[in-house]
């Protein structure tokens, strides 16, 4: 694709003026920012994704239908503040995750690695297989907090946790600290697809918004449109793993800490598959999008602008 002069290579432009460590701030800060505004569009996409575990389609209850109907579930069942369940665990994963992937890309574009074919792809996708790594304990307990709800609404195994604190505390007692690592395997492939999509297709869009000169070449609707394509991306990509990340997390687990629904990644995948239909693989695809659409536009609106500010 053609560069134009305000964007001097896809996903490089502000590493030349922004060090990967102030990247390591602002790229946390970014995501924290737009998960205040996202966290309920995740509460409710994890409920529908555990809706209906392991069961033929048609066969179970279905307290939460559809996107508004599943809101107004959550907020009867929960209250409104119901609605922000596992928001610590949620900005605890987002920190942890995003200093990570975002120092890992800023490295990599200022090493000149992203200038290399596929260069881009493979940074998101490495910088985001690490963030997951570091961010999975607060993953695991921000997916078991959401799933938590009376027992008439409930889906999914129910944890019974009370806080972030307490329910580490309690998976570390009784599984220990490979307990708090449990279902990572899912998330790494998750993070990299959708990371590797995101900062891909953010820098791509934004160039290509630039090149039409539709917008003013430094205003803030650049990155807008560049998150709101990229966007699409990601939720086309990322889906499927996030389903599987989901179950993955909050399945029970027996006393040598082993899952009792799942082994694995693949072995999730080839259950929903047989017992639940393809489609299962893109349960709550319309929250997901509500979710995972604003979070990336949001996100990298807020990046791209803290840069500015930066420099």
């Amino acid at each position: 694709m053609p560069l134009t002069r305000a964007e001097p290579a896809a996903g490089t432009e502000d590493t030349r003026a922004v060090s990967p460590a102030v990247d390591l701030v602002l790229g946390a800060s970014a995501c924290c920012l737009a998960c205040v505004f996202t966290n309920p569009l995740e509460v409710v996409k994890t409920r529908l994704q555990l809706q209906g575990e392991l069961q033929a389609p048609g066969t179970y209850p279905q307290p939460y239908r559809g996107f508004v109907a599943s809101i107004a579930a959550v907020a009867r069942a929960d209250g409104l503040s119901g609605l922000q369940k596992g928001l610590a665990a949620s900005l605890l994963y987002q920190g942890l995750m995003n200093s990570v992937r975002f120092y890992c890309y800023s490295l990599a574009c200022q090493a000149g690695l992203t200038q290399q074919p596929g260069g881009t792809v493979i940074a998101g996708a490495v910088a985001g297989a690490l963030g997951a790594f570091v961010g999975s304990p607060a993953y695991l307990v921000k997916t078991q907090l959401q799933a938590q709800t009376v027992a008439e609404m409930a889906v999914g195994h129910q944890h019974h946790h009370q806080s972030l604190l307490g329910a580490m505390e309690t998976i570390w007692r009784q599984q220990g600290l490979a307990g708090l690592w449990r279902g990572v395997g899912g998330a790494v492939p998750r993070v990299m697809v959708g990371s590797a999509a995101q900062l891909a297709t953010f820098a791509s869009a934004k160039a290509w918004v630039q090149e039409r000169q539709w917008l003013p070449e430094d205003s803030w609707l650049v990155a807008l449109a560049g998150g709101m394509i990229s966007s699409v991306a990601v939720v086309a990509v990322m889906t499927p793993f996030d389903v599987v990340s989901t179950r993955l997390y909050n399945q029970p687990v027996d006393g040598a800490g082993r899952g009792r629904l799942y082994r694995g990644l693949a072995d999730c995948l080839v259950k929903i598959w047989r017992q639940e239909g393809p489609p299962a693989l893109y349960k709550g695809l319309g929250p997901a999008y509500l979710r995972l659409g604003p979070h990336t536009i949001l996100s990298m609106l807020f990046w791209d602008e803290l840069r500015k500010l930066a420099r």
